[in-house]
């Protein structure tokens, strides 16, 4: 394995942006070469156009492709990211490059204001960044990355320098998040869930009253077709929370920030994943893990407890200040698959869900849309809400296989690859046609289409031993997918 920060293809190749490839060149080089154009120095950007910073889950899926072409790249990648954490433990949604003009990109670093509104959260001081979060995918990179080679990454103490910060990130998520009571987290804003204009939102951002439109500038509408972007009265919704937020110090009340908070199906699954990678590091750093795979357990148990919803077939949201359930179909209901110790019937009905008609994976449509294919919010088009994501279906197929779904999930690895491909490694995509939207050239579709390249496609393992079995010693699906 490559123990340099340098890519595994000739660097003449290579661009200063993404361009459609010379005629010849494989998948794998037309997906290094995105990496490769949208990398600083330091991190990735999403895109060059659209997302000129630092993001951090999209740090963590492209940290897990870059491992592939450079180990020494992708744990640099999430040296960075994590180099900016607050003092509470959160990890900041953005990083802002200073080199950016502050028009390029909305709300930027003077909306934010993190070191002045944050000081009391433990806002860095050396760099700026945004004051919510991401999705926890961080500890599940860092595990991934660190078995592409472990030489280099015990040579340079990686494991140990990232496991005190990954667990003062999944504390203060345990600990300040939980605003439900019930033992699962709770984000505070559409943005910090990552599916930012999913349907799942209209209800409880229904209540919030919209920043007036003459008091920001959209910059993604230089670069998207509005057609494609958030409607002006959701974005005008979103700048209302951010700044709520903001002028209460990025502090977690029980409330949520401006009466915004929802307890998302993805987000905890991602945690509970993440969970277990975290035992797998201290159990490298010959630390004991079992508390962790314990921990983790519990919190599937109060995911099924409290968000399973058995008419629908599928996890749903739950707003904190409304009424409940939220009965929205969506794609961050389905990504608990990832799971190997949910109940049996639950995981089945998952997959029965994701082939129906809602859905339709395999049938209608090849890659797994964002948003119920019959509701009445469905649009193929609109940002998270129709659109199949590729870093959903990325989470999609590797559930499929922690399930024993071999087929299912070679399908879907298929169907991932050759649209990624022809779409140019675009942010998202038609789920009916595959037609291309939203910034090509973008960073996890290529990240990911490299690791499903790569991949031996083995179950990633979620359990102490090295065969993959769980705590609870059931279902061994095996390793780890190294």
């Amino acid at each position: 394995m490559d123990r340099t920060a340098q890519l595994t293809i000739p660097p003449e190749q290579f661009g200063t942006a993404y361009d459609p490839p010379p005629s010849g060149t494989s998948p794998h080089v037309r997906a290094a070469r995105v990496l490769d154009a949208n990398w600083t120095g330091a991190s990735t950007v999403p895109s060059l156009s659209l997302y000129p910073h630092q993001w951090s889950w999209d740090s963590a899926f492209i940290a897990i492709g870059l491992r592939h072409l450079s180990p020494l790249r992708a744990q640099t990648e999430l040296e960075t990211l994590l180099a900016a954490q607050w003092a509470d433990g959160r990890v900041p949604h953005i990083v802002f490059n200073p080199s950016v003009p502050l028009d390029a990109y909305f709300p930027s670093p003077d909306f934010w204001r993190s070191a002045t509104a944050g000081r009391a959260a433990g806002a860095p001081r050396t760099v700026q960044t945004s004051g919510i979060v991401q999705p926890p995918v961080h500890a599940l990179a860092a595990w991934l990355v660190h078995r592409a080679d472990p030489g280099l990454s015990r040579s340079r103490g990686f494991l140990a320098r990232m496991y005190p910060r990954l667990a003062a990130w999944h504390r203060y998520l345990l600990h300040r998040r939980d605003l439900g009571g019930g033992g699962l987290v709770s984000v505070v804003h559409p943005w910090e869930q990552g599916m930012d204009n999913s349907p799942c939102w209209d209800a409880p951002l229904a209540r919030i009253a919209p920043a007036p439109a003459g008091s920001f500038r959209r910059a993604d509408l230089d670069h998207g077709a509005p057609e494609d972007r958030p409607t002006d009265l959701d974005y005008g919704r979103y700048v209302r929370l951010a700044a709520a937020y903001r002028d209460a110090g990025y502090a977690d009340g029980t409330g949520g920030a401006g009466g915004f908070a929802v307890e998302d199906p993805a987000f905890n699954a991602l945690l509970i994943a993440s969970e277990h990678a975290l035992a797998r590091i201290a159990e490298e750093l010959g630390a004991a893990g079992t508390a962790r795979h314990a921990r983790a357990g519990r919190l599937t148990t109060a995911l099924v407890r409290r968000l399973w919803d058995p008419e629908a077939g599928m996890f749903l949201c739950r707003d904190l200040r409304g009424a409940g359930l939220i009965r929205e179909r969506a794609v961050t209901g389905l990504v608990p698959l990832l799971l190997p110790d949910l109940p049996r019937d639950v995981a089945a009905a998952l997959v029965h869900t994701l082939e129906g008609p809602h859905f339709s994976l395999g049938d209608r449509t090849r890659l797994a849309p964002s948003y119920d294919l019959l509701g009445e919010a469905f649009d193929p088009h609109r940002y998270w809400r129709g659109p199949a994501w590729f870093n959903t279906n990325w989470l999609l197929e590797r559930g499929l296989r922690a399930q024993g779904e071999r087929e299912r999930a070679d399908a879907l690895r298929e169907a991932f690859l050759d649209l990624a491909d022809a779409t140019g490694f675009a942010e998202y995509a038609d789920p009916y046609t595959g037609e291309a939207c939203g910034a090509t050239g973008f960073g996890w579709t290529a990240a990911l289409a490299l690791d499903l390249h790569h991949e031996s496609h083995d179950s990633p393992g979620r359990g102490p031993s090295p065969a993959g079995t769980g705590a609870s010693g059931t279902r061994d699906k095996g390793g780890d997918r190294t």
